[in-house]
């Protein structure tokens, strides 16, 4: 399937550029093209073996927080955005 990854901030600069175009295979889920990203580009995406809590992970402009977290199955033609932490005050 063929996937869209969008990249803010400071996961931007590290991926090069604001968006990517990617092919997965059809069963792949969030956490699949997670860790396909920390070994490319060696994102901090992960604490401890789970998806850091403090990531916005966003697929179709939902947080996958609320479907199935990083279990989340994925569609040929869907976006998924990361996001970091962001802190306010």
């Amino acid at each position: 399937m063929d996937l869209t990854l969008r990249f803010f901030a400071n996961f931007r600069e590290a991926v090069g550029q604001k968006t990517l175009e990617r092919e997965y295979p059809d069963d792949a889920t969030v956490g699949d093209v997670l860790e396909s990203l920390v070994e490319e580009y060696d994102l901090d995406l992960f604490e401890d073996g789970e998806m850091r809590d403090q990531l916005s992970i966003m697929k179709n402009g939902t947080d996958v927080v609320h479907i199935e977290g990083p279990e989340t199955p994925l569609s040929d033609g869907d976006t998924l955005s990361v996001f970091p932490p962001v802190a306010g005050g």
